[in-house]
């Protein structure tokens, strides 16, 4: 059965594969700041309406990312779940008003407040993480690493990120092989045996996934040593591309985005949008 790789570039053929590395990277910032900061469920529908509309021409399937968006899934359920243990009742404080209901036990009760703010939450996160994934999906390494260095980061952490993303497909490919092997050898890795069994079987695998992945460290940084990389404060790049008219026309998208985010977030002087008011 054919495996998901995870947080890997898929190369399609789309509106959004065609832009440049720093066109989406200006365009990802300017999304994750408008969701990351407004709480206007207004604003929040819309850019979740945007986000599917993206998706859909990027030409990336859900079962491309299905494992990451599983995870991003169980980590809203947390956080969500957190919150109401934490603070059953921050909702209420926070929107100024109380419509119970139903209460549980004790001081946890549900309120209208509690679950529009989990809704807002959520929203947060449906509108972010997709987008985030999408620009991975879409994005070659090597392109990427360009796009970080022409706003300005310094061209050695644009090429860590750049070695960090090339080389994830191959760590997870190279899991796959030991874990395989490790099988064929007679440890079972299946669901089969006690938790405690699996947590101590699953040594077998990163240990010599991590002593594979120091040896491929070692050999790139010799390789980049060897060619005298970090000697010159600045490099040229070879995937780097200019920019075309549809670039600027999804510069000047993401700028209204933000102004019009953060416009209608701020009007009345607060950036939790309020229903429950009179």
């Amino acid at each position: 059965m054919a495996r998901v790789a995870i947080l890997n570039y898929i190369k399609r053929s789309s509106p959004v594969h065609e832009l440049t590395g720093t066109t989406k990277l200006i365009f990802f910032i300017a999304w994750s700041v408008t969701s990351m900061v407004t709480f206007d469920t207004r604003v929040l529908l819309c850019m979740l309406v945007i986000g599917a509309v993206i998706f859909r021409i990027s030409r990336i399937r859900i079962s491309d990312i299905s494992v990451v968006l599983g995870l991003a899934a169980v980590f809203l359920l947390l956080n969500n779940l957190f919150i109401y243990l934490f603070t059953p009742e921050y909702g209420v404080e926070l929107y100024e008003s109380r419509t119970l209901l139903f209460s549980i036990v004790g001081r946890y009760t549900v309120t209208a407040q509690q679950l529009f703010y989990h809704l807002n939450i959520t929203l947060k996160v449906i509108c972010v993480v997709p987008i985030a994934l999408l620009f991975i999906a879409c994005t070659d390494p090597s392109e990427f690493a360009a796009s970080l260095s022409r706003i300005g980061v310094s061209y050695r952490t644009g090429y860590a990120v750049s070695l960090a993303l090339r080389y994830t497909p191959d760590v997870q490919r190279e899991y796959r092989n030991i874990s395989q092997a490790q099988q064929a050898r007679g440890i079972d890795l299946s669901g089969k045996d006690k938790l405690f069994t699996r947590l101590k079987n699953s040594v077998a695998i990163l240990l010599p996934l991590i002593m594979s992945s120091l040896n491929r460290i070692e050999t790139v940084s010799n390789a980049m040593e060897l060619r005298g990389f970090g000697k010159e404060k600045k490099r040229t790049w070879y995937a780097q591309r200019g920019m075309k008219r549809s670039d600027w026309l999804t510069i000047a998208f993401a700028a209204a985005i933000l102004t019009v985010g953060l416009t209608v977030t701020f009007w009345d002087g607060s950036r939790y949008y309020n229903p429950f008011l009179q």
